[in-house]
C-alpha cells in the first residue's frame, strides 16, 4: 500500500450541504423553513431574552454596595531582590517587566525578603513591605496625599 491508495472508509465522509443552490431539497429557503426571526441571518436573542419583557436580573431587587475598589500591578521584595537597581520607580519596574499595564497603580507587597538597601516609587505599599525593606536600611516612597482641610479651603476660596 502507498500513500497515494489510502482512502476514507465508504460512508465515512459526506460532502457538505449546500444550501440556496437551486432544487435539490436545499434550495429556496433553504433549510430554515419559512419566514421568521429564526429564518433569518444574524438570528439569535441570547441566552437571556425573555420574549421582550424585562429580563429577570433587572427585575430583582439590588441591594448593598458594590465596592469595585482598585486593581494594583503587584510587585514582591522577592522580585526586587533578584535585580542589581538601588532605585526603582515605575519606568524601571516596567523596564524589567515586573509591571505590565500603564493604567494601573503598583503596590508593593511583603511576599519574600530583601537583604539590601533600596529606594522604592510606588502608589501603594503593604505596611510589611514598607517595614522589611526599612529593616534592610531602605525607604519606600509613595505619593503625598492632599489632607482633607487643603481641599475645603480650596473650594472656598474658588466660591469667593
Amino acid at each position: 500500500m502507498k500513500l497515494h491508495d489510502l482512502k476514507p472508509t465508504p460512508g465515512s465522509r459526506r460532502d457538505r450541504k449546500r444550501v440556496g443552490r437551486g432544487p435539490g431539497g436545499t434550495d429556496k429557503t433553504a433549510g430554515r423553513g419559512h419566514k421568521g426571526q429564526k429564518s433569518r441571518s444574524g438570528a439569535g436573542k441570547g441566552s437571556f431574552f425573555e420574549g421582550g419583557r424585562s429580563r429577570l436580573i433587572a427585575r430583582l431587587p439590588k441591594r448593598g454596595f458594590n465596592n469595585v475598589g482598585t486593581t494594583y500591578e503587584v510587585v514582591k521584595l522577592s522580585q526586587l531582590q533578584d535585580i542589581e537597581e538601588t532605585t526603582f520607580d515605575r519606568e524601571t519596574l516596567e523596564a524589567y517587566r515586573l509591571v505590565r499595564r500603564k493604567n494601573r497603580p503598583v503596590k508593593l507587597l511583603a511576599s519574600g525578603e530583601i537583604s539590601r538597601a533600596v529606594t522604592v516609587h510606588v502608589d501603594a505599599a503593604s505596611a510589611a513591605a514598607v517595614k522589611a525593606i526599612e529593616a534592610a536600611g531602605g525607604q519606600v516612597v509613595l505619593p503625598a496625599a492632599q489632607p482633607e482641610q487643603d481641599q475645603t479651603e480650596q473650594g472656598e476660596a474658588k466660591a469667593e
